[in-house]
Order: structure tokens, then sequence, then C-alpha cells
């Protein structure tokens, strides 16, 4: 897949939602990784997973999954003779206790999720050595019961210590005219008395600190330096009987390391499995049907970042016709079209639920490529125009039977003469190599072209003539318009301005409006103003109009031309009239009011419209 195509289509946001829904290193490790498939086979796997783990999410009990901190750098140590730490150990009891939870919640839930629980009988929570790690540590220290050696050294440790607690008190009393103070303190380990520098010579012991004065110096007594030595010597015994234990409980880990590594690549596979329900959980995504065929149908699928609110299109492309010419006004939802197409069939190939309603079908395409956008790049010198190019022959390099390409603004960003013939001729090539084509345009001679060409289709974004809004449905077989003037309109540009762009598209040749000079320079529209002129009176009772004469200079020393400007009279209740954005004849019911609104009757609906928004000229 196109990794370009990709961040057009916001499929990397997609997969920054996937990874937020990991819970172990391992699980995110493999969400960053994954990439959508091509392999149809893979696909179907990895729907099924989701389907299954999105089931067990909603049965309502909590999946004992793990979080793994700290294992996988655990387990990277073992089988190199390294001795484990309590805490390292304690570690690993837990996560296998949590496999054990994990492999007995997988095989009580074998009917609602059989491909994934299988996935559990090669967990191995190894009861045996977890039950000993269980029993040799607590709370991250060796238990007496983890060795007898152990727990006699320990005993003999707490011995000692009560001996030379009684025999510093005894010393207290011994040496009581002796000391600064009448009480004990430790320095480096050891119990030394307070005792005055003069009377240094009268308490026999080993000076193991003095004050910031020098006068005085703490003394260890020598009976107490003895019971110390003892002490120290229990103490050696037994850190030397907890490296005995932690040898013998990191060697019977090490010989299972394999398994364990095994665990953990089970576990993470999970995690991710489980981190695709989640997401699509999110927007109530199903399962839709895979087919050998590349061919699409989407029944109200949403754009799945765009939240449960948006607006559902429903179409398909590879049936009837393999490329799909998309039109209607801007922000009408053409673009969103095409983006949810594609990003959904990145989803479809990631083994993700897709928000859609049953009867969704999606065949498996080899490339997916998106020229959404007007691609402009400061860094590489590229124009709109430039950027289409360039993300063109890209797709013409490999685009072959299971290609998806989605084009959008085809012929924008250069002379639309020429623009509207090069796209044209891109889409002839496109259709002789069997792509499947969703593209958007505003240009006729495309539309005319998908009009007449077997193999393409129109489409229209749904538009509301009344209030100017577009309605998000896509429907096919029709092209649309632009509307550009009746949403000029809208936003409040002058009238006088849209009058004159709907006169100079009316008349469409501007040699009517504009004249060159002699001397071949532009010619100067001349606005037809003129009230003076002959008159002539038409068949009012038939056309309730008048017939103008204005003239307008052909040009230097040329004389003048005619032309006719027409008059209507004001408009009356039974007037035929023409809404140009219905396409279609209504009959007024009341003239226009103070607002200039006029109520009309047409295809079997009761209208209220501006003036401007109907015409007397009927086609």
């Amino acid at each position: 897949m196109n990794e370009v195509s990709g961040k057009k289509l916001e499929y990397d946001k997609i997969k920054l939602q996937l990874i937020s829904f990991t819970m172990s290193p391992g699980g995110k490790t493999l969400a960053e990784r994954h990439q959508p498939s091509t392999d149809g086979a893979v696909v179907k796997e990895w729907l099924t997973e989701t389907v299954e783990a999105a089931k067990l999410l909603q049965s309502g009990k909590s999946v004992p999954l793990s979080a793994m901190e700290g294992i996988e750098t655990f387990l990277g140590r073992l089988g190199k003779g390294n001795i484990c730490t309590e805490r390292e150990l304690e570690q690993l009891a837990a996560w296998l206790n949590t496999i054990g939870q994990m492999k007995r919640y997988m095989n009580e839930k074998r009917q609602l999720a059989p491909t994934i629980s299988g996935y559990s009988d090669s967990l191995q929570d190894f009861p045996a050595i977890r039950e000993d790690l269980q029993r040799c540590i607590r709370n991250g220290v060796l238990t007496d019961e983890a060795s007898t050696a152990l727990a006699h050294a320990r005993r003999q440790i707490t011995l000692t210590e009560s001996k030379i607690e009684r025999k510093v008190s005894q010393t207290l009393t011994k040496y009581k005219n002796s000391l600064q103070e009448h009480l004990v303190s430790r320095r480096n380990g050891h119990y030394v008395l307070p005792v005055k520098r003069e009377s240094r010579k009268q308490v026999p012991g080993t000076v193991w600190d003095e004050s910031a004065s020098g006068q005085t110096v703490f003394i260890e007594p020598e009976d107490v330096g003895e019971l110390h030595v003892e002490m120290q010597m229990w103490k050696a015994e037994e850190d030397r009987e907890r490296m005995i234990v932690l040898s013998k409980l990191s060697e019977m880990v090490d010989s299972k390391v394999e398994l364990l590594i095994g665990n953990l690549d089970v576990m993470a596979a999970l995690d991710f499995i489980f981190a695709r329900a989640k997401l699509s959980l999110t927007w109530d995504g199903i399962r839709v049907r895979i087919s050998a065929h590349p061919v699409i149908k989407l029944v109200n699928a949403k754009h799945p970042l765009l939240g449960k609110a948006c607006n559902p299109i429903s179409v398909s492309i590879g049936w009837d016709w393999r490329q799909l010419i998309i039109t209607g006004p801007n922000a009408g939802g053409k673009t969103i079209t095409l983006k949810t197409i594609g990003l959904l069939a990145m989803m479809v190939q990631s083994g993700l639920l897709v928000p859609a309603e049953e009867g969704t079908v999606f065949g498996i395409f080899e490339h997916v490529f998106a020229d959404v956008g007007d691609g402009q790049s400061i860094e590489h010198s590229l124009s709109t125009f430039s950027a289409h190019m360039a993300a063109i022959k890209e797709m013409l390099d490999v685009a072959g039977k299971r290609s998806l390409l989605l084009l959008d603004e085809l012929a924008a960003g250069t002379d639309p003469s020429e623009g509207i013939s090069l796209s044209i001729a891109l889409l002839e090539e496109l259709l002789g190599r069997e792509s499947l084509v969703a593209a958007t345009t505003h240009f006729n001679e495309i539309k005319r072209f998908a009009a007449h060409t077997p193999g393409c289709a129109n489409a229209r974004m749904a538009f509301d003539p009344v209030t100017l809004r577009s309605l998000y449905r896509l429907e096919i077989g029709e092209a649309g318009d632009s509307f550009a003037f009746a949403i000029a309109r809208r936003f409040g540009l002058p009238e006088h301005v849209i009058a004159r762009a709907e006169l100079r598209m009316a008349i469409g040749d501007n040699d009517r409006n504009e004249e060159w000079s002699d001397k071949g320079s532009k010619k100067k529209f001349v606005p037809l103003l003129e009230e003076d002129g002959d008159e002539d009176e038409g068949d009012e009772g038939q056309y309730n109009r008048t017939i103008k004469h204005s003239y307008v200079e052909k040009g230097q020393g040329t004389g003048k031309v005619q032309q006719e400007e027409i008059i209507y009279r004001p408009l009356q209740a039974g007037d035929s009239i023409w809404i140009p954005l219905m396409k279609c004849v209504g009959t007024v019911e009341q003239p226009p009011n103070s607002k200039d609104e006029v109520i009309v009757q047409a295809m079997s609906k009761r209208l209220t419209l501006h003036s401007s928004q109907i015409s007397r000229d009927i086609p």
C-alpha cells in the first residue's frame, strides 16, 4: 500500500488510535508495524479474530490481559547464566498467574471465540514454577520457606542482635562516668558509646567516629565488638544462602526460556487482536463480506474519524461500471466520499470492522492510491498541478485490475481545456487497465464523457435547491451541478455581479459582449444597458413580454450592431415559470411579495423561492 496515499486518507490517524488501545509493549509494537494485507486469506483470518474479540468484549466479563511491564526485558536476560533478583522472579510469578487466568478464560469462551481460543492453547502457565516462586518470594524478599539453611542463619542473626543490645545496655552502666551522654548510637553499622576524649583509655574498644569539635569519640566496646563480628558472620551466611536459592530459581526459569518467550508472543498477539476489536467497537463496526473480485459496495457507510453523527453514503463500483465520476457543489461531500471509500478499503485489509451496514462488500486491492488535496509543497517546489502529475505518474506505474484509484478535482490546477483533455485521456487509459476509479470534477466535458462511455457512470451529491444546502447523499446515475451562482447568492455577493455572471454563462460565447480592436488588443466589455431604441411589441397574450432594441459599438469605424433585450410584465398567479436549480417547470401561486419571494407549485411541492431563483424563459 502507498504510504503517501495512506496519509492523505488519514490511515495514520486510525493507526494511532489502534496503538492507544494496546496494553503491552509487545502489542504496541505489533500495532505500529501493522499494514494492510493484499492476501485475501490473511484478511479473512484477521477479520475473524477481530469479530471474535469484539464478541468477547461485549459478553461483559473482563478479559485478563496483562500490561507485561518489564517482562520483555526480563526474558531477554534469561538463558545467559544471569541470577535473577527477587523482584524479577516475583514479577514473573504474577505474569504466569495472568497467563493461567487467560487460559481459563479462553477455555470458557471457546464456543464464542474458537479461533483466538485456540491461540491460548499454546500458553504455558507453569503452575509448579509459579507455586515455587510464590512460596519462596513475598513482597520482593525471600521467605524463610525458601531454604532451611537460610532460615537458620536468619534466626542466628536475630539472636546475636539481641545479645548485642543487652551487652550495650550493660556497658552504658559500666562506663557512665566516661560518657558525654547516656545514650547509644550507631556508626557504620556498629553500636557505639559517646566517650569523653580525656576518658578514651578507660573504655577499651574500637573508635569508629568523633564529633566535629573533637571532644567526643564514638567507641564500640570491646565485648560488644566480639558479638558484632559474630553477627556479621551470620549475615554472610544469609547472603550465601540467598544467592544459592536465587541461583536455583533462576536455573529453573532459564530451562523454560523458549516457552516463556512463546507466551510473550501469544499474549502480545492477543493484546493486539483485542485492540483491533476495541477500536472497531468505538464506531459500531461490522465485518464486511470479502469478494474474490475487485469490487466495492458501501451500504450506509460512515467516515470513522467524523463520529457517529456524520452522514452515511452508499455507493458501488466494479459491477456495472469501473469508473464513477462524482459531481456537485463545493463543500457538498465529494472529497469525504472519496476518503471514505479509500480509508475503509485500507481498514478492511487491516482486519478492522468498519462503520457500515450489512450488505457492504469489499474486494482485495493490491494498490490503493489517493490524489486528494492540492499537494502543494514549498520544500519540493511542487505546484498543485505538478503534485497531481507526480501522483498520477506513480499510479500509472502500477495501476491494474486490482488497483483502487481516488482522484480529487480532475483537471484542476492548469488550463481547463488542457486539463480536461488530459483527464479524459487518463480515464480512458485506466478504463483499459480495468482499474477501479472514483473521481470528482466540476467540468461538464468530463461529465459527458462518463455519461456516454461504457464502464463509466456519473454520480452527484444531493443538493437542496430551496435551502441551498448539501444533503450529503450520493445519487448514482446523473451528474450534478456546482450551484456556484446560488451558493454565491447565499453568501451575499452583490446581485448585479451574479446577474452578469449568469448572463455571460448564458451567452456562452463572449463574442456577443467583447470585440477585438483593430490592433488585436483585448475587447472591452460593453454592458447592455441602453434604454433608447425602437420597441417592438410581441404577443403579450402568449409571452407577456416586450422586446427592446439596443446597440453596441462593433469596433472602430465599423458601425453598430443591434441587440435585443426581453422585458417581461410583472408575474401573476397562474404564470408558468422555469426553476433552473430543479430543472423543472412550475406554476406561480402568489406573485412576489415585499421580500421578492414567490410561492410556486412544482413537482407536487409548494415552494417559496426568491425571484432570482426562477426564470420566465422556459427551455
